[in-house]
């Protein structure tokens, strides 16, 4: 149901502290899940769902598939790579926008 700090009703921080449940795995549950202008509801079942379906299953299937990229081109082992001055253009953009994200992100805190 809705959570409700008054009435005790939702996981809250440190109820998720000691389910041992780890933090990253919160995090992505919980920006999934994040409403765009409604309530939205928590389930247990739920977060189990999206963790072993979206994130394990799909993380796995990319580094499996990037895995058996290496191996069937590369022998497997990455080659050195040789940048470019565009490619360290990029790379500049790319760690900036990074930067910039994650300050974006570091400016959302939980209220208790």
């Amino acid at each position: 149901g809705k959570f409700s700090k008054s009435r005790g009703v939702g996981v809250f921080g440190d109820m998720a502290k000691d389910t041992g449940i780890p933090a990253d795995i919160w995090r992505f549950y919980l920006l999934y899940l994040r409403p765009e202008g409604q309530d939205s509801a928590f389930s247990w079942s739920d977060l189990m769902l999206k963790n072993n379906s979206e994130l394990l299953n799909n993380l796995g299937n990319f580094i499996n598939r990037a895995g058996m990229f290496v191996c069937k081109f590369f022998g497997g082992a990455v080659p050195n790579m040789v940048l470019t001055p565009d490619d360290k253009r990029l790379l500049a953009r790319v760690t900036l926008e990074l930067r910039q994200y994650h300050q974006l992100l570091e400016k959302v805190r939980w209220v208790a």
